[in-house]
């Protein structure tokens, strides 16, 4: 491909609305360029980028025995009405309604149309096993679409779904998709981890987030050094659960009212009677499944709601207004607080160890000091409920866990019976008894590759694209000043290299050189070959590795097989470390 023919839109300056490395590099690149907001159109670089990651996805999920189908993006709402997830999804999922007064989804995932689809065609046992997978178009409807393609409205996605019969299929099917998925993220090239993650509205009692690190990431990644735990921050816990609830002094004086005329907030309340945020307490109302309960933590900490959805057993959590609040406690937001509350209360362990705290009083400006767990109200019951932070225990160890940004690129859910149940999946077992049929969710946002892809390899020049995934593999520069030959040269190079089967672009531009070099930086080609009319004449080309800094010359007769001989042995090297974190995790889960 001649570069000149290839519509490569490079910009010199940063956008001014771009932040994340990958967003900023990805439209200087000229791989991507916005629509609207969360909409991107993927120009020629950036699409081979794109398809080649689906292509590793595609192959190893052939390779790990699914099979691969096409789901249509249009649902019917009521598939998403039968599974109960109508409401719990919200606002995220993209509604309209076609002619004839018939409402309709833009799909975010397809869990109600697999489904549907093997309620209708499994009959047996003996069809199962199957793992089913789509790489498909997905919608959103994100309040906050940003950086870049790591969180838009549409985007392409895989998601693969295991249809078993009993939990022994379902974890052998789990563990088949976790092992993919390791494999895919190693031959993409990318520095991942692998987290215990929450479910979500996707559902399920079990699931992993696959990470990579970066300073830009969305999520947070919760980890102990000493004993290689690790979680997002939805899922992590904090230690301490032996740690004694603290007993109420007998001779502790009774609370005391005391007047905090306009002061609602935490900082403020505290600010205000002189004492630190962390000897006081926030009481905060949700509506669980349209139930009010209140959520007690400390002051300085913060709720994490997958937690408490989790400790009220509801499916749907959602913070409740001022007026709900008034009409369920009978007391005004800003000043809530637990002694003699009228809702249900899920009590933070942190709250437990507490001698005395400052809450709200349940009354306009007036908060009481000198509150007592335990005395002025029950603890009871008690649930870890707020967000894991750096410098708390390890829940497996007692170590120190530390904090992390990532970004998420896949996610794996045991789903158990959730759709099924509510849906009427069912299969004849051997006995030719009814059963509900057990499922697995596994996906991978194709997107998000690309984007960690960069997050993960660039410097200040530009991006460092893995060789896997690389839009071309060899950028061949000539520099041909008044020489035609030196064109010549890098067209027959890049003619030998393609029938070799590797992917070459040719700047044939008539550009400065350090334009060409500038730029060849900037879209991080792997290997860069320089051919110019000096190094013609002593029988040498430069050949340079984006992500080192010295450049070589080899013989101009050879060049053809030295740069094979070096895409090679990147591969090989590669190889070799894909199969030694096979090795590791084997060992480990042995161990």
């Amino acid at each position: 491909m001649r570069w000149s023919q290839g519509l490569i839109p490079t910009l010199k300056e940063t956008p001014a609305d771009a932040v994340a490395p990958s967003h900023v590099l990805l439209l200087r690149a000229g791989m991507i360029r916005q629509l609207g907001a969360g909409t991107y159109t993927y120009m020629p670089l950036g699409l081979r980028v794109l398809h080649k990651a689906a292509q590793v996805v595609r192959q190893e999920m052939d390779a790990a025995g699914a099979i691969e189908v096409l789901m249509p993006a249009l649902q019917p709402v009521e598939l998403w009405k039968e599974s109960g997830r109508y409401e719990a999804y919200g606002d995220l999922l993209m509604k309209l309604t076609l002619s004839g007064g018939h409402p309709m989804a833009l799909g975010p995932t397809h869990e109600e149309v697999i489904t549907d689809m093997v309620r209708d065609l499994v009959r047996s046992y003996k069809q199962l096993p199957m793992t089913l997978y789509q790489i498909q178009t997905k919608f959103r409807d994100e309040p906050r679409p940003r950086f870049g393609i790591v969180r838009t409205r549409e985007f392409l996605m895989k998601d693969a779904y295991s249809i078993d019969a009993d939990l022994a299929q379902l974890h052998a099917s789990y563990d088949t998709m976790y092992e993919a998925y390791c494999r895919i993220f190693d031959r993409c090239g990318l520095p991942y981890v692998i987290v215990e993650a929450e479910s979500g509205p996707i559902g399920g009692d079990s699931s992993h987030e696959f990470m990579v690190p970066c300073s830009t990431g969305e999520d947070k990644v919760i980890h102990c050094a000493k004993c290689g735990y690790a979680a997002n921050q939805e899922r992590a816990e904090i230690g301490g659960h032996d740690h004694p609830t603290a007993q109420p002094a007998a001779d502790a004086p009774a609370y005391q009212a005391v007047a905090t005329p306009g002061k609602r907030t935490i900082r403020e309340v505290c600010e205000f009677l002189g004492v630190n945020e962390a000897t006081s307490a926030k009481l905060l109302v949700y509506l669980a499944d349209g139930r009010p309960v209140a959520a007690l933590l400390r002051g300085d900490h913060e709720l994490n709601e997958a937690k408490l959805r989790r400790a009220v057993g509801a499916n749907a959590l959602v913070p409740a207004d001022a007026a709900t609040i008034e009409k369920a406690t009978g007391a005004p937001m800003g000043f809530l607080g637990p002694v003699a509350i009228k809702i249900p209360m899920i009590i933070d362990r942190a709250i437990a160890a507490m001698p005395a705290v400052v809450v709200g009083g349940n009354a306009v400006d007036v908060h009481l000091k000198g509150v007592v767990p335990g005395r002025d109200f029950p603890l009871d019951p008690i649930h870890d409920i707020r967000n894991a932070d750096a410098g708390d225990l390890c829940p497996r160890c007692g170590g120190s866990l530390q904090v992390e940004p990532g970004l998420e690129i896949g996610h794996v859910f045991k789903l158990g019976t959730k759709y099924s149940k509510a849906m009427g999946a069912t299969y004849l077992d051997e006995k030719g008894n009814e059963t509900l049929i057990i499922m697995g969710c596994y996906g991978i946002g194709i997107n998000r590759i690309v984007a960690a892809a960069v997050e993960a390899g660039h410097d200040e020049n530009g991006i460092v694209w893995p060789l896997a995934i690389a839009p071309y593999h060899v950028l061949i520069v000539p520099l041909p000043g008044k020489d035609p030959a030196v064109l010549e040269q890098a067209l027959a190079l890049e003619s030998s290299l393609t029938a070799a089967g590797l992917d070459v672009l040719v700047d044939d531009r008539d550009q400065r050189p350090g334009v060409k070099f500038k730029d060849a930086d900037l879209i991080g080609i792997p290997l860069r070959v320089v051919i110019g009319e000096r190094g013609l004449k002593e029988g040498k080309i430069e050949i340079k590795w984006r992500s080192q800094p010295e450049a070589k010359h080899v013989p101009a007769a050879t060049a053809g097989a030295a740069i094979r001989a070096e895409i090679d042995e990147s591969r090989r090297r590669h190889d070799e470390s894909c199969r030694e974190r096979i090795r590791a995790r084997a060992a480990a889960r042995s161990s």
